[in-house]
């Protein structure tokens, strides 16, 4: 059965802790941010192939920042299920008499809202920059996107960590994971500029759809319609959650 005080219990102690390490804070903004400004400002003035006209670039590029900040924050949170299990924490609530899908929905709810704020964060940083947000409806459409990034993502870094003991492995299998999920969605440049033997790749990656989603959520310009983005990912979300749920459920505390 679904222990709803235990999901408040384990989200609220992933909003305490993200709040509390002021450096992990810093960190999540300032990545992020650097990108925003070196390569935004640096690719300002170039035109770059199909990106609409009317479409600067820094437009172009901030839904992609975002989609890389849910991305990163999302996928790494597995890394807190190899902390608890390193330090006893997770033999402790995987004894306690409430079902793994409990804590398996408090942890995807805790990382979710913490790279949530993370996002919005980023998103109220790019409007100083210039970045212009079509309305207040399509605002609220792309924190859906986000959430569904944030999902999936956390699914799959969940699918992960149960399935491994070394933190530091988990770091460098992420890292090999999570660029070149990044780097195929387009978050950068469209993927039409992309070679057709490579462009392939971009079309399985759940995070074209969530990138593609905002950027036609807050400026209007997408490849594929919001609806069908929406759908895709949804669809990509509750494989990731259900996977991830069910090694979640296999793995053991120690």
């Amino acid at each position: 059965m679904i222990n709803l005080t235990a999901i408040y219990v384990l989200w609220l102690r992933e909003i305490k802790r993200f709040i509390r390490a002021k450096s992990r804070v810093f960190a999540a903004l300032a990545m992020p941010v650097f990108f925003l400004a070196f390569i935004g400002f640096g690719f300002y003035k170039i035109r770059m192939p199909n990106i609409p006209e009317g479409i600067n670039y820094i437009n172009f590029l901030v839904p992609g920042i975002v989609g890389m900040t849910m991305l990163f924050s999302s996928t790494f949170a597995g890394l807190s299920v190899l902390w608890d299990r390193e330090f006893g924490f997770l033999k402790e609530i995987m004894v306690a008499p409430i079902s793994r899908v409990s804590i398996v929905i408090g942890r995807i709810a805790g990382g979710t809202t913490t790279a949530l704020l993370q996002a919005v964060a980023i998103l109220c940083i790019s409007i100083f920059m210039g970045f212009k947000i079509q309305g207040l409806v399509g605002f609220f459409i792309s924190i859906l996107f986000m959430v569904l990034i944030a999902t999936t993502f956390i699914g799959l870094g969940l699918i992960f960590a149960s399935n491994m003991r070394d933190m530091q492995g988990f770091g460098l299998i992420m890292n090999f994971i999570v660029f070149p999920l990044f780097f195929l969605s387009g978050a950068l440049f469209p993927i039409k500029n992309l070679p057709s033997w490579i462009r392939w790749l971009s079309y399985v990656d759940p995070l074209t759809y969530g990138v593609d989603g905002l950027r036609g959520a807050l400026i209007g310009v997408c490849s594929f319609s919001v609806g069908f983005n929406l759908v895709v990912l949804f669809v990509f979300s509750l494989f990731m959650i259900a996977f991830g749920a069910y090694f979640f459920e296999k793995s053991e505390p120690m």
